[in-house]
C-alpha cells in the first residue's frame, strides 16, 4: 500500500479511537470533539482511498466535495452520501462557541461513522479491526 495513503488510515484511525474515547467518558466528556473526531475520520479515510487510488485532491475538509471524487475510482461510495451529509458538519459546526453536541448526538455520530470506516477499510484491503 502507498505509503502516504497508510499515513492518513494512521490518522484516522487516531480519530476514531478519539472520538470513541470522548463518547466512553465518565468524566468531563467532550461530545463536540466526538462529533468533530467522527467527521475527521471520515474524511481521513477518503483521503486514503484517493491516494490509494493515485488520485490528487484540493485541501478540503467538505466529505461530500471528497466522495464525489473518490467515487469516480469506487462507484460504490455513492451509496454513503447519506452518512457523509450527516458528518459533514462537524468539521466546524462545534469548534465555536454558541452551540456543542450532546450524549445522544455524539453517539449517533459516531454510531454512523462505524460501518462507513469498515466499507472503506474493505475497499482499501484492510482486515476488520478488533
Amino acid at each position: 500500500m502507498n505509503d502516504l495513503a497508510l499515513e492518513w488510515i494512521d490518522k484516522a484511525e487516531g480519530d476514531f479511537a478519539t472520538a470513541q474515547r470522548e463518547l466512553r467518558a465518565r468524566r468531563s466528556p467532550n461530545y463536540d470533539a466526538a462529533c468533530f473526531h467522527a467527521q475527521q475520520c471520515a474524511e481521513k479515510y477518503l483521503k486514503a482511498l484517493l491516494m490509494e487510488r493515485g488520485s490528487t485532491f484540493p485541501k478540503t475538509h467538505n466529505l461530500i466535495d471528497l466522495l464525489g471524487l473518490a467515487s469516480r475510482a469506487d462507484a460504490g461510495l455513492e451509496p454513503w452520501r447519506h452518512t457523509l451529509l450527516q458528518l459533514n458538519p462537524y468539521g466546524v459546526q462545534y469548534r465555536y462557541p454558541g452551540e456543542s453536541a450532546d450524549k445522544t448526538e455524539a453517539r449517533e455520530t459516531v454510531k454512523a461513522l462505524i460501518p462507513f470506516r469498515l466499507f472503506v477499510r474493505g475497499l482499501l484491503g484492510l482486515p476488520a479491526p478488533r
